[in-house]
């Protein structure tokens, strides 16, 4: 029987266990000595909200599913009617091929065909990787056409509470500015974090909602950003992003079937929404040219 969420790869290294899944390139498990550290969904379920699909080749929504590039008017599907966007790319719901794949790594390839609406041709792969210091996730993209293309990357990991409701958590990001938004989710701007969007320093999520970007990321010595989920029993999932991830998404899923405050998406992207009609940190690929992001998770 094939499994809704396509082949599993499952890797192993120390105590950590993590399991792939072929459609949209998702993490669809990931344990830590047996705790689990994202939430899980079924193999032969499709996941509600993404989860741990790869969001290719824009992340969040695109107003109308409309955008000009190089001269062209474009028109891709709304995949969200209730709002009229289209919702983080065009590759999570397709299934990946294995490249290669040892015991604690695998790579996954997908060429996106040439479409009316994105009629580019793009390659991408991405590699998980367990180590000492947790699970690295790198995707490369690579222009095999003949012409420019427009592009954006992120991911949507749900990570899990602790074992205890998401209240008694607490949420870090090292970032500076937050993305308004209008009544679709739609960026209007941005201000500096203040109130409950200033997670600089780590506050609770006790009566805090979120499904919002954050911008002017706070980089380290090493050029990354980090997140951090604390857990009640004193345990913190790390989530950390190269120089590439230009601004991070958080939800915890309040509004959303099948995940409410079940955990949170702490998601880093390479862009905010509606990229590619703005132009903000929009990547053109020109032909031949490749792009790379690399992130990690740790329980620490």
């Amino acid at each position: 029987m094939n499994l809704i969420s396509g082949d599993q790869i499952t890797l192993t290294s120390g105590d950590q266990v993590a399991t792939i899944a072929t459609l949209g390139a998702a993490l669809r498990e990931y344990t830590v000595g047996g705790r689990e550290v994202v939430i899980p969904f079924p193999a032969d379920e499709l996941p509600a909200a993404f989860h741990g699909m790869v969001l290719a080749p824009w992340p969040n929504r695109l107003r109308d599913g409309r955008y000009e590039f190089d001269g062209r008017e474009l028109q891709v599907p709304v995949s969200e009617p209730g709002r009229g966007t289209a919702l983080h790319g065009m590759v999570s719901f397709a299934h990946w091929s294995v490249e290669s794949s040892t015991e604690s790594t695998v790579t996954l390839t997908y060429a996106l065909a040439a479409s009316p609406g994105y009629p580019f041709q793009l390659e991408l792969a991405t590699t998980y990787a367990l180590g000492e210091d947790g699970l690295t996730i790198t995707t490369v993209a690579r222009n095999v056409g003949a012409g420019p293309l427009p592009y954006g990357l992120g991911f949507h990991p749900w990570f899990a509470p602790g074992g205890t409701p998401l209240d008694a958590s607490t949420l870090q990001l090292d970032a500076a500015s937050r993305v308004t938004v209008d009544d679709r989710l739609l960026p209007t701007g941005s201000a500096p974090v203040a109130g409950g969007f200033d997670l600089r320093e780590a506050r609770s999520l006790d009566g805090l909602a979120f499904d919002d970007a954050w911008v002017d990321v706070i980089p380290d010595a090493e050029g990354r950003s980090w997140a951090r989920l604390g857990w009640a029993d004193g345990a913190t999932v790390e989530i950390w992003a190269d120089a590439e991830a230009k601004a991070w998404q958080i939800c915890t899923g309040d509004q959303v079937d099948g995940v409410r405050r079940a955990g949170v998406a702490i998601e880093p992207m390479t862009c905010i929404a509606d990229a590619f009609r703005t132009g903000d940190d929009l990547i053109t690929l020109e032909p031949g040219a490749e792009h790379a992001l690399t992130w990690g998770i740790r329980l620490v």
